[in-house]
């Protein structure tokens, strides 16, 4: 199985401080070694046919694909689901890479119809290049949040960012790493996932749900630890999640697309402001006594 870090060499340029206003006193470079988030590419296969290749740190592999394809619109829950297996990809020196992985459709379940197939490369920050047609990220869900019943507190919410750091293991080794969080309506942490691919976070998110019968996930709360993309608000619908949060802001499609959905969107939820851009009537803003 890949490494989720890597050691790497590099050069440190610093600087040596002097007396109680940190006046600078000299500039100070030294080598060491240092803590890398890995990136490596994982092709998805389907009954054998390629389907997708994204750029992911390696780990939960089996969720990133599942979650994949429910948030694709191919399966719609674990019984869509047989086998997953890797392939024998090879390095130079003969080692598996654990680099394909070839899911097994149940019985019955029709094969990722082609007007969804990417082009063979998806990069870790944009799980929507190479798409065919804009249309086909348009995808309908069997699970819609509409009339979801969650209700929860801004004191919740804005709570949100600083329990995702903290239980961010990956993220205080390499600082590089995006997080999803799946969070209870009181707050408290149910899943967490990381990646170099803020949509492969999701999708490692979304494919626990898979692995472990929680779809569609209702009454929960996804935490994400960047922007909210169109994408990312696509893949929570598939899932069913009726609320969405992100420390940073939304694009304008994502918007649309959650108050189309009945989906509540938050961003901007950091200390004691947030904006809410669809469906507030989830969150209670009176304080917490």
């Amino acid at each position: 199985m890949g490494r989720a870090t890597a050691r790497r060499r590099i050069v440190r340029i610093g600087a040596t401080t002097h007396g109680g206003e940190g006046t600078l006193v000299e500039r100070t470079v030294d080598e060491r070694p240092d803590t890398l988030v890995v990136e490596e590419p994982l092709e998805i296969r389907v009954g054998g046919a390629p389907l997708s290749v994204t750029m992911r740190t390696p780990g939960s592999d089996v969720e990133l694909a599942q979650g994949f394809l429910l948030t694709e619109g191919v399966i719609g829950g674990r019984e869509d689901i047989g086998i997953a297996r890797y392939c024998n990809s090879v390095d130079e020196e003969g080692r598996n890479t654990y680099n394909v992985l070839d899911i097994d459709l149940a019985p019955g379940v029709p094969a990722p119809s082609t007007d969804i197939e990417r082009n063979f490369y998806t990069t870790s920050s944009c799980g929507v290049c190479g798409k065919a047609s804009l249309d086909a990220i348009r995808l309908r869900t069997r699970h819609s949040p509409a009339g979801d019943q969650l209700q929860t507190t801004a004191d919740v919410v804005l709570s949100l960012p600083d329990r995702l750091r903290e239980a961010q293991r990956l993220f205080s080794t390499t600082g590089g790493l995006h997080a999803a969080g799946l969070f209870s309506a009181e707050g408290d942490l149910l899943c967490l996932r990381e990646d170099v691919g803020r949509h492969n976070a999701v999708d490692k998110l979304v494919g626990w749900a898979v692995e472990n019968g929680e779809i569609p996930l209702r009454n929960r709360i996804l935490m994400v630890s960047g922007r909210a993309s169109f994408e990312l608000v696509q893949k929570a619908v598939m899932a069913g999640i009726p609320m969405m949060c992100a420390v940073s802001a939304p694009s304008s499609l994502a918007v649309d697309l959650a108050r189309e959905s009945g989906m509540s969107l938050a961003g901007f939820v950091r200390g004691e402001t947030m904006n809410i851009y669809a469906h507030p009537e989830r969150i209670e803003p009176e304080m917490e006594g």
